[in-house]
């Protein structure tokens, strides 16, 4: 299909005479000092910048679905004993309110399954008792760089005072609506909230990249790529097609996102299945086929696999088979903190840099190549040498390179301007061109194609393209698809390493850093695999032997030692499918509660005896999240402790296995949150 080829008659207009609408940046407010302030004075915060007004929710649609007695409350107002966060709380508690922003809400309730990187987003030293001023913070990744936003806690309320917006299952935990105002204080109001895609706030939480799977083109180890990404440090989303009907009759509502959650393997009286755990951010309405809550399909699995993974409640969560996903759902997207999701690479170590740029028109906005005005040259060019690895054990002919070109919006409100349809053609170059500074001239466009020969534009904020290249010289040309378009934006390129500068003699910043993936997951991804294929299915005496032969990091303070008796009773709780054995599948959910397990109780483990006493067992329960009485602690201590009540780290994580299964398994069978009822075979299962 030829590209299309408009001629405009507009003169060009010189770089000194054009009027360059820059992206305006966002108010920077000094969190600590206000809080001083506000504590030395004795008054509550009041954001003059972001005001308990009208002019912070919007203009236009929003205002219709109001209540007329809108108000403005501080939670102290709406609640006897407020909680910032409850990092007892299961994750899922988010419910979506008055603004149609599921996007952000499906991308919020992914970031609560990494803590690390939502204290990152959500600063946790924060309280409705000590310290308290009114005042809260949050931190979000803008156009290449982590800033901190500043809010006062007035959240808007309806009369009966309930908030209009985002909520919490738990009516006296508030992070996530003060979450909320933060982000539409930084985008101009909640209204501009209203449209976007997962992927975008996805990147503002994390500053990660994302990889997009078109699921009806979905590639043939999709659930290869979903099983890294779940055992890995990756957020994911997806969003099904748009509809006329607004909720479908399977329970899936049309244009609407969604989050992943989880992943299963399971096995059926048929043979295995591959299932995906979705929530939706309403907190209701759910999937209604194969794997809903009532459907007839969880008969076919063991007791206990069935009593641990089926939730028959109404809290938006549910479970779907992998075919039905692909067919049900548009896009899944991915946002990894290091791009290594679909490398073909060893090692672990990233190079990221980026570079902040313009389209000007009569300068540098020149167009794609489909418009016939022989101006694309003039577009800003990027001088990208991807160098080979010398650590790489497999040295590949090809080196994996993500790149990505972010438009920035050039006024005070996200949708106040539409997005510009915007892609990158990039280009190999001959040794003739790779030590020149300067831009290629518009005859070497006419001679060369570029590598990514369909590259498509898409009015989105981010473009993002994989890419497996030989190490050699390109060059990058980001453009809007029209000429004469004008928008600032940011090009990122990551790769095992690279050197990135812009060409024409501009001689602008390149910021460039290394990223670590500090869980080395890739690494033991390729042991526990390579361990795997020649035994798919372990007992208690491979499990014991692989956990006392591998390498375990940071516990240089004591020996880890597990004994066959433990690793039994490990296999037991595990082994969903009652196969007395473990899947690489259910081996992975171990390795990483046991990592995990480790670092808890290293830190808790202040005298580096290799053992917790009973207040310091307490203290590590806490730290994993997990709300237990002291009675519960001190009868645990009892069964899984030596004589003097001393826990060793094997027995820690028997001890924390037990809880977590068993807490998981009480959730899902309990109608009201008190007890359960348990026919004969459950008894003995979760006995």
């Amino acid at each position: 299909m030829p590209f299309l080829c408009l001629k405009k008659k507009k003169s060009p207009v010189p770089l000194g005479r054009s009027i360059f609408q820059k992206h305006t940046p966002p108010i920077q407010q000094n969190y600590q000092a206000l809080l001083e302030s506000c504590l030395k004075n004795k008054r509550l915060f009041t954001d003059d910048t972001f005001p308990a007004h009208i002019s912070s929710i919007g203009t236009g649609a929003l205002l219709k679905k109001l209540p007329r007695n809108l108000q403005w409350k501080r939670p102290h107002a709406l609640h006897k004993s407020p909680v910032f966060y409850a990092a007892n709380r299961k994750q899922l508690d988010l419910c979506q309110g008055l603004v149609e922003n599921c996007w952000f809400l499906a991308a919020l309730e992914a970031l609560t399954f990494h803590q690390d990187i939502l204290a990152a987003v959500v600063p946790q030293n924060q309280s409705f008792e000590r310290k308290y001023a009114g005042i809260f913070h949050f931190r979000f990744w803008h156009f290449g760089e982590w800033i901190d936003v500043v809010v006062d806690d007035r959240l808007p309320v309806n009369e009966v005072g309930e908030l209009l917006f985002v909520s919490s299952v738990y009516k006296n935990v508030f992070w996530g609506a003060l979450l909320e105002k933060a982000y539409a204080k930084l985008y101009g109001s909640y209204e501009d909230l209203q449209i976007g895609q997962v992927s975008e706030a996805l990147v503002d939480f994390t500053g990660g990249v994302n990889t997009r799977i078109k699921l009806a083109e979905a590639p043939p180890d999709l659930w290869a790529i979903l099983t890294r990404a779940t055992y890995s440090r990756s957020l994911m989303g997806c969003q099904t097609h748009l509809g006329t009907t607004k909720v479908l009759k399977n329970g899936l509502v049309a244009g609407h996102a969604y989050t992943v959650t989880g992943i299963r393997k399971v096995t059926c009286q048929y043979g295995p299945e591959n299932l995906v755990r979705l929530r939706n951010p309403w907190g209701k309405i759910e999937w209604k086929g194969d794997w809903s809550d009532s459907s007839y399909k969880w008969e076919l699995l063991s007791p206990k696999e069935k009593i641990l993974l089926r939730k028959n409640k109404e809290d938006g969560e549910f479970w779907m088979s992998l075919r039905d996903f692909k067919i049900h759902f548009v896009d899944l997207v991915i946002c990894k903190l290091t791009p290594d999701l679909m490398s073909r690479e060893d090692g672990k170590k990233w190079m990221y840099s980026w570079k902040s740029g313009r389209w000007v028109k009569g300068s540098t906005a020149g167009g794609s190549l489909g418009f016939c005005n022989g101006n694309f040259w003039m577009n800003p060019q990027y001088w990208l040498n991807v160098l080979p690895v010398e650590d790489s054990k497999k040295s590949p002919s090809a080196c994996n390179v993500v790149i990505s070109l972010m438009q920035k919006h050039s006024t005070k409100h996200r949708n106040g301007a539409p997005h510009l349809f915007i892609g990158f053609l990039l280009y190999k170059v001959g040794l003739q061109y790779q030590e020149s500074n300067r831009k290629l001239p518009p005859g070497f466009f006419t001679r060369h194609q570029p590598v990514n020969k369909h590259q498509v534009f898409l009015d989105e904020r981010e473009v993002t393209c994989d890419f497996h290249l030989e190490p050699c010289v390109y060059v990058i040309v980001p453009c809007t698809l029209e000429p004469q378009q004008e928008s600032e934006f940011i090009l990122r390129v990551f790769s095992r390493k690279h050197i990135l500068r812009e060409m024409g003699g501009n001689t602008s910043f390149t910021l460039s850093k290394e990223i670590v993936d500090k869980y080395e997951g890739k690494i033991w991804e390729d042991f526990f695999t390579k361990h795997f294929e020649q035994n798919p299915e372990i007992n208690a005496v491979q499990l014991q032997r692989i956990l006392n032969n591998i390498s375990w990091r940071n516990s240089q303070s004591f020996c880890l030692n597990f004994s066959l008796n433990s690793c039994q009773a490990i296999l037991a709780l595990l082994d969903l499918n009652a196969t007395g054995t473990l899947s690489i599948q259910e081996f992975r959910v171990l390795w990483k509660r046991l990592l995990f397990y480790l670092e808890v109780f290293q830190k808790r483990d202040t005298n580096r005896s290799g053992k917790l006493d009973l207040v310091e067992l307490q203290a590590a329960v806490q730290e994993t999240g997990i709300s237990l009485s002291n009675e519960v602690c001190n009868l645990m201590a009892i069964r899984y402790g030596d004589p003097g009540l001393q826990i060793s780290f094997e027995s820690f994580v028997c001890f924390m296995l037990r809880v977590e299964i068993m807490g998981e398994a009480f959730r899902n069978l309990t109608q009201d949150g008190k007890g359960i009822y348990l026919r004969e075979s459950e008894h003995f299962l979760t006995a």
